[in-house]
C-alpha cells in the first residue's frame, strides 16, 4: 500500500504542477475562459511548460528526485501568486447537458473510469512503456542528466511527454508515469463535451466523447506509459483554442496556441502537423488577408512553437548530426542511423502485414494486426460525412483529415488517436440528429468494448485491456508477482539484472523490459552500431555473409598515390559490401600504414572495417548500391602496386566493380574493370572471431530468443567460446568468455 501511495502522489503532484503552470499562464495573459474550460485547458497547456522545465533541468545535470520535488513546490507557490487582472473566469458554459444525456455520460464514463484507473495504477507492462519510454527516463534519472544515447533510435526522437513521465517517475516510479497519461485520457472527453456545449451541440458532445473514450485502443494506450492519448489531447486543445481565437480574436490566445502546436512536435514526430495546422488556420481566417495582417500572429505562434521544439532539434543536431534523427538520414548523413534501416523500418510501419487496404476496416475494428482496435462502432464512420451539412461538422472532418495524414506512415491503429476525437464528434453530430439511436449506439459501443466482451468478439492476440487488476494496482499482489505473470520481457530483464554485473553491456536480438533493469541493452535494429554488431554475428552463422568471394584486379605495375574500388552498376536492389581491400606488388601484400588515409562513399565512418584484417567485419554501403559508390585509400606518398584483391561476401549480386588508380599528377584512371572471381576456403573459427570482435567493442553478453534469426546456432555455445548463464522461457543469455 505504501508503494500505491507514492505512485499516486507522484502522478497527482505532476498533474497539479501542470495545472498550476497552465492556469497561471492563462491568468497572466488575461485569457477569459468558462469555468469548466479553465481547469481542463489549464492542465493541457501546462504540459509543454513543465516538460520544457524538466528538459532544461535534466540537460543541466539536475535530474534528481529532490530537485523535481522542490521545483514543483516552487512552481505551485509561484503559480498561486500570479496577479489577477480583470475577472478571467466566465460563468458556466452555455447549453447545459440534458439530464438524460448527463446521466448516460456519468454512468458510462464512471464504469470505464474504474476500469482505466486500476489498469493505469497497476504495474506498467505495456510493450513500449516498459521498454524504451520508461527505460530511457529511468536511465536519465540514474545518471542525473540527459545522456547522449547514440545506440538507441528511441532516445533520438522527441520526448516531450516522457519529460512529464520523468518528473512523475522520480517520485512514484513506473506506474506514476502511466497515471499521468491516464490524466490526459480523462481530460480529453471532458474537453470534447465543453467544446460541444460552446458550439451548441451538447448531445453530440456526450456521444462523441464516449465514442472516443471507450474505444479499446484508447483505453489500453491511455492507461500505459505511451504518448498517443496525450498527443490527441494536445491536438484537440489546439483546435479548441483556435476556434475561440476565431470567434474572439484575442491576440493573447496566440501564445498558448503556439506552445501547444510546438508541443505536438515535442511529444511525437507524427504530431508535427500541429504547427502547420495552427499557422494555416490563422492565415485562412485572417481578414483582410494581407502580409501585414498575417505576419504578426503567425510570428507569435511560430516563436512560441519554436520555444518548445528547439531544445529537441538542437539536441539531435549536436548529438546525432541530424535535427530530425532517426529520420531524413539521406539529407543529414551520420554514423548513428543507416539509410537502409530508415527505409526498411518505414516500409514495415506502413504495412503491418496488411495485404490490402480493403482489410483495414475489419482489422481496425475487430482484428489484431494493427496493434489494437477502435471497436465495431467505427464501421459506421462513413456516416460522419453527413456532418458536412453543418459548419462545425465540416471543421471536425477537416481536423480529422489533417491529423490522420501521419497514419499513412504507421498503420498501427493507435496512430489514428489524434484524429479520432474529431471523427467521433462528426459521427455523433449525424447520429444524434436521429434521436435515441445515438444513445443506443453508445451503450452498444460500451458493451462491445468491455474486456470480457472483447475477449469473445475480438482477436485473442489483440492489444487491449483484460480485466480490473485492483489487487495489483493497490500492491496487495506484489509488483514482481504481477509482472512475472503479465510480461515475459519482465522476467528476461530480471534475469539480466541478476546475471550481468553493473556497467556491462548486453547485445540483444530480442527486447527485454528495459525499464526494469539498470543494464545497458543494445537491441540489434536500433542504431547503426547495433546493426554492425548483428552483421558481425551473422557473418559467422550464414555462409553467404562470410568473406569467401575473391575479386582480383591485375594490371601492369605502376607507381600510384592512391587506389579506389568503384561500383558502377545501377538497378540492383542489393547493398555493396567489402570485407577486405588488399594491395599487392610482386606477390607481396603491402602492410597497412598509419599514414594511409581511407575514404568511402556512402557511409564513410566504417571504411576502416575494409582494412582491419578481420574476417567478420566489413564496410557496407547501408543503402542500395548505385553508380559512383567507392572505397578509397590514399597512400600519403607513392607506392608501386600491380594487383588488388577484394574479399567480399556473396550476399550481393549484379554489382559491377572497377579499380581506379591515382597517378603522380593527381588524375584518376581505370586500372582494371574485369576482376578474376574465385571462392576461397575460410580457415579458423568465424564464430570465435565474431565473439572476440564483440568483446573488443565492449559487449560481453548476448541475449537470444528462439524466434530470432539464427538463434539455434548459439545453442552450441562452446563453438562461440561463450557460456550460457541464464534462461527464461525461450530466451537465453550468453557470456562471452
Amino acid at each position: 500500500m505504501r508503494a500505491a501511495f507514492y505512485l499516486l502522489f507522484g502522478a497527482a503532484f505532476t498533474i497539479a504542477v501542470c495545472s498550476g503552470l497552465g492556469r497561471a499562464l492563462l491568468r497572466g495573459l488575461s485569457i477569459r475562459l468558462h469555468r469548466e474550460e479553465h481547469a481542463l485547458i489549464g492542465f493541457v497547456l501546462g504540459a509543454p511548460l513543465l516538460s520544457s522545465i524538466v528538459f532544461l533541468l535534466t540537460a543541466a545535470g539536475f535530474a534528481r528526485k529532490s530537485v523535481f520535488l522542490w521545483t514543483g513546490v516552487v512552481i505551485l507557490i509561484a503559480a498561486s501568486r500570479v496577479k489577477r487582472g480583470p475577472p478571467i473566469t466566465r460563468p458556466a458554459l452555455p447549453n447545459p447537458l440534458n439530464p438524460r444525456w448527463k446521466k448516460l455520460f456519468v454512468a458510462v464514463f464512471g464504469v470505464y473510469f474504474v476500469l482505466y484507473f486500476f489498469n493505469a495504477m497497476a504495474p506498467e507492462h505495456s510493450p513500449d512503456g516498459a521498454t524504451y519510454h520508461l527505460g530511457l527516463i529511468a536511465r536519465y534519472l540514474r545518471e542525473h542528466r540527459l545522456v547522449p544515447i547514440t545506440d538507441n533510435m528511441y532516445a533520438a526522437i522527441s520526448q516531450g511527454v516522457d519529460m512529464l513521465y520523468l518528473f512523475a517517475f522520480s517520485l512514484g516510479k513506473h506506474s506514476a508515469a502511466s497515471m499521468v497519461h491516464f490524466s490526459f485520457l480523462v481530460t480529453l472527453p471532458l474537453l470534447m463535451i465543453c467544446h460541444a456545449r460552446r458550439v451548441g451541440i451538447p448531445a453530440a458532445g456526450v456521444c462523441g466523447a464516449l465514442f472516443f473514450y471507450i474505444a479499446p485502443v484508447t483505453g489500453i494506450a491511455g492507461t500505459s506509459a505511451y504518448n498517443d492519448v496525450a498527443v490527441a489531447a494536445v491536438a484537440f486543445t489546439l483546435f479548441y483554442l483556435l476556434q475561440i481565437w476565431d470567434s474572439e480574436r484575442a491576440s493573447a490566445l496566440l501564445v498558448p496556441i503556439g506552445l501547444l502546436a510546438g508541443f505536438g512536435y515535442a511529444a511525437k514526430y507524427t504530431a508535427f502537423l500541429c504547427v502547420p495546422f495552427a499557422l494555416g488556420f490563422i492565415v485562412w481566417k485572417t481578414r483582410p488577408r494581407t502580409f501585414a495582417s498575417i505576419v504578426k500572429p503567425a510570428a507569435v505562434v511560430s516563436a512560441c512553437a519554436l520555444l518548445v521544439m528547439t531544445p529537441w532539434l538542437v539536441r539531435n543536431a549536436l548529438w546525432f548530426q541530424n535535427p530530425f534523427t532517426p529520420f531524413l538520414n539521406n539529407l543529414f548523413p551520420n554514423p548513428y542511423f543507416h539509410i537502409s534501416f530508415e527505409k526498411e523500418y518505414g516500409e514495415f510501419m506502413r504495412s503491418h502485414s496488411l495485404n490490402s487496404w480493403r482489410e483495414f476496416p475489419l482489422e481496425a475494428t475487430l482484428g489484431a494486426r494493427l496493434g489494437g482496435v477502435i471497436g465495431p462502432l467505427f464501421l459506421l464512420a462513413p456516416l460522419a460525412l453527413l456532418a458536412l451539412r453543418w459548419k462545425d461538422g465540416r471543421r471536425f472532418l477537416a481536423a480529422a483529415a489533417v491529423f490522420a495524414i501521419p497514419y499513412a506512415l504507421n498503420t498501427d491503429v493507435r496512430f489514428l488517436l489524434p484524429a479520432l476525437p474529431f471523427l467521433s464528434l462528426a459521427m455523433a453530430m449525424t447520429l444524434t440528429a436521429s434521436g435515441a439511436a445515438a444513445a443506443v449506439l453508445v451503450l452498444a459501443h460500451a458493451l462491445a468494448s468491455w474486456p470480457a466482451v472483447q475477449a469473445v468478439l475480438g482477436h485473442p492476440h489483440c492489444w487491449r485491456l483484460h480485466n480490473i487488476p485492483w489487487r495489483a494496482a493497490l500492491r496487495i499482489q506484489s509488483e514482481d508477482a504481477y509482472l512475472t505473470y503479465a510480461m515475459e520481457e519482465y522476467g528476461i530483464a530480471r534475469m539480466i539484472e541478476r546475471s550481468v554485473p553493473p556497467g556491462e553491456r548486453v547485445f540483444a536480438f530480442t527486447t527485454p523490459a528495459e525499464a526494469y533493469t539498470a543494464r545497458e541493452i543494445l537491441v540489434d535494429y536500433r542504431s547503426a552500431p547495433n546493426e554492425l554488431l548483428r552483421d558481425i554475428l551473422w557473418s559467422a552463422i550464414f555462409p553467404n555473409r562470410a568473406p569467401a568471394w575473391r575479386l582480383r584486379f591485375a594490371f601492369p605495375a605502376a607507381s600510384l598515390k592512391g587506389l579506389r574500388a568503384v561500383q558502377a552498376a545501377s538497378g540492383t536492389s542489393d547493398q555493396w559490401s567489402l570485407s577486405e581491400f588488399r594491395i599487392f606488388h610482386a606477390g607481396r601484400e603491402l602492410p597497412r600504414a598509419a599514414a594511409w588515409r581511407l575514404r568511402a562513399e556512402p557511409f564513410p565512418w566504417d571504411v576502416q572495417l575494409a582494412f582491419d584484417n578481420s574476417p567478420v567485419t566489413r564496410w557496407r554501403s547501408w543503402q542500395t548500391a548505385g553508380p559512383g559508390m567507392f572505397v578509397e585509400v590514399d597512400f600519403a606518398g607513392m607506392e608501386t602496386v600491380d594487383s588488388v584483391v577484394l574479399e567480399c561476401a556473396h550476399d550481393q549480386y549484379n554489382l559491377k566493380l572497377r579499380l581506379e588508380g591515382r597517378d603522380g599528377t593527381g588524375v584518376w584512371r581505370t586500372l582494371s574493370s574485369a576482376p578474376a572471381m574465385t571462392d576461397a576456403v575460410i580457415t579458423g573459427s568465424l564464430r570465435r572471431a565474431a565473439a572476440r570482435e564483440l568483446k573488443a567493442r565492449g559487449v560481453g553478453y548476448i541475449l537470444v530468443n528462439d524466434e530470432n534469426l539464427g538463434a539455434g546456432d548459439f545453442k552450441n555455445a562452446a563453438a562461440w567460446d561463450m557460456l550460457a548463464i541464464g534462461e527464461y522461457g525461450p530466451t537465453r543469455l550468453y557470456k562471452i568468455r
